[in-house]
């Protein structure tokens, strides 16, 4: 079968169809544990995707009581949710302006913090492969939690279903639960007490530990949370995010200084067992 063109046809398509799930240009070959033609079955990468979709939207109903109670209005946190739709700068935002900090920097703070999804953004592009015509509307949906379903899927059609389900359970979920939110707010009273802002970075820990896999990875993210925590009392609200990520060029900068040490070390061995060998060979020669 032709590869797919539309995100609607790789989601209508069936599973048996033969050849359906042939790794094409830029596709991974099916992890271990699929079915005996290297396809994921499209009924568990639905059920995974609704999972996460589910879950994670619910907790749009935490920004909606957060933002009502941080003095935003019904509108604005709708549409808050509707157009900038990632929990964590949301949430970054409303904190920060609930903290008394300044509009600006607090915009800032948030849209740094969305920077992320701009690269996950470049990986799904290339495993998506998506017509030009849907890439906008799909550039909505790329989060945390659509890159984290659609990134071990299989095959390309897997991973289509997989981001589309994601993306589509959770915006409508999210928007939803934010209005909800929003409308119960006055109900439930100083929402300070409840902890409800933490809710939405819970959850992107939660996506994002099991990504760290690699000792830089984990330095870095401990750096930056130690960044954030300590600058947390001394300078505005919504700062201490911009500057955390500082840890992320200072790890990879003393990482490349001990990886060029450790690197010299390595070359001068191999100088010097080469030397010895052809010091063996012509000693050897000689005797004969």
């Amino acid at each position: 079968m032709a590869e797919q063109t539309t995100l609607p046809e790789g989601v209508g398509e069936s599973a048996d169809a033969p050849h359906g799930n042939a790794v094409g240009p830029g596709e991974r070959p099916a992890a271990a544990g699929a079915g005996p033609d290297g396809a994921k079955p499209d009924a568990a990468v639905v059920r995974d995707a609704l999972g996460v979709g589910i879950a994670v939207g619910l907790s749009g109903f935490a920004f909606g009581v957060t933002s009502a109670g941080s003095g935003l209005s019904l509108l604005q946190t709708c549409a808050l949710s509707l157009a900038v739709f990632t929990g964590a700068s949301q949430f970054a935002l409303v904190g920060a302006l609930a903290a008394g900090g300044n509009p600006y920097t607090a915009a800032a703070g948030a849209f740094f913090l969305g920077v992320r999804n701009s690269f996950y953004g470049l990986r799904l592009s290339q495993l998506l492969a998506l017509p030009r015509a849907l890439r906008p509307f799909a550039a909505q949906w790329v989060i945390d939690e659509t890159t984290a379903v659609t990134l071990p899927q299989p095959t390309r059609r897997a991973a289509r279903i997989g981001f589309a389900v994601t993306g589509l359970t959770l915006y409508v979920l999210w928007n939803l639960t934010t209005l909800l939110g929003a409308l119960g707010a006055e109900a439930l009273g100083d929402t300070d007490t409840w902890g409800l802002d933490a809710a939405s970075p819970a959850v992107f820990l939660a996506l994002l530990a099991p990504m760290l896999k690699s000792n830089t990875e984990r330095v870095t993210a401990a750096l930056a949370v130690l960044l954030a925590l300590g600058l947390l009392p001394v300078v505005p609200a919504g700062v201490p995010v911009l500057l955390s990520a500082l840890a992320a060029p200072a790890v990879l900068f003393l990482s490349g200084r001990m990886k060029g040490t450790g690197g010299e070390t390595a070359t001068e061995k191999k100088h010097a067992e080469k030397h010895s060998q052809t010091s063996t060979q012509t000693n050897t020669e000689e005797d004969r």
